[in-house]
């Protein structure tokens, strides 16, 4: 590898500091360069600042489940995960993949198979270029790497659904969502014609998040079409 290459980032979040300690040395010596989390609220942090290539991520974590973390990076990102859990049971493995997760080995495991199986996500990943875990709406900001919203400096207490439709939107900054793809995304793809529950959720969202609920200029409706998240202008 030349001076000029760039080294892909593979974040590390287990718990036992031998784990650690070993994946870092083979990721190095294998032309990657590790960042390494003994928590889940570390590897959300370091997640949203250095967005890494690919994450390896166990599942018992002293703080958060593994599948929080999963879920978290998820709000905002398609960075191939790989699970490396001690967990052998398929319904860990099914909630894992079902957060988000894109592989899922056991421990204890072989590091040819592991960096062979992170290896192959990481080919079929598609490109994270531009990727933006915050986003600023003027009067509040959404964190999509932390799951969190911020009004006047204060967290927004959102419900799961209100959280879905907000999360859909600001994946998308300044685009139309179709009602479509919203309901597809929040409540699943059995959901076409239900314009109804995006009403009433959108409303909820305005009364917490706009400055003014009845005339809203950040929530946008797009009549007959769908919804739009305008994030904050140069002036605001």
């Amino acid at each position: 590898m030349s001076a000029g290459d760039v080294r892909p980032t593979v974040l590390v979040v287990d718990d036992e500091p031998q784990i650690r300690r070993a994946l870092g040395i083979n990721l190095k010596a294998r032309g990657f360069d590790p960042l390494l989390a003994a928590d889940g609220t570390t590897a959300l942090r370091l997640a949203s600042k250095r967005h890494p290539d690919a994450v390896v991520v166990d599942l018992g974590l002293p703080d958060i489940d593994g599948t929080e973390v999963i879920a978290g990076i998820r709000g905002w990102s398609e960075v191939p995960i790989l699970v490396l859990s001690v967990r052998e049971g398929e319904r860990d493995k099914v909630e894992a993949l079902d957060a988000g997760a894109d592989d899922y080995v056991t421990k204890p495991f072989g590091i040819e198979e592991l960096m062979a199986r992170l290896r192959a996500i990481m080919r079929r990943a598609q490109p994270t270029d531009g990727e933006q875990p915050v986003l600023d709406a003027g009067g509040f900001t959404v964190d999509l790497g932390a799951h969190r919203v911020l009004r006047d400096g204060k967290e927004v207490s959102l419900t799961p659904t209100e959280w879905g439709v907000l999360a859909v939107l600001a994946r998308s900054p300044g685009r139309l969502v179709t009602q479509k793809q919203l309901l597809h995304e929040v409540w699943g793809p059995q959901y076409d014609t239900e314009a109804h529950y995006l009403r009433v959720y959108m409303g909820q969202l305005r009364r917490k998040l706009e400055a003014d609920p009845s005339r809203p200029v950040h929530l946008i409706t797009e009549a007959g079409m769908g919804y739009r998240l305008e994030p904050a202008r140069g002036g605001e």
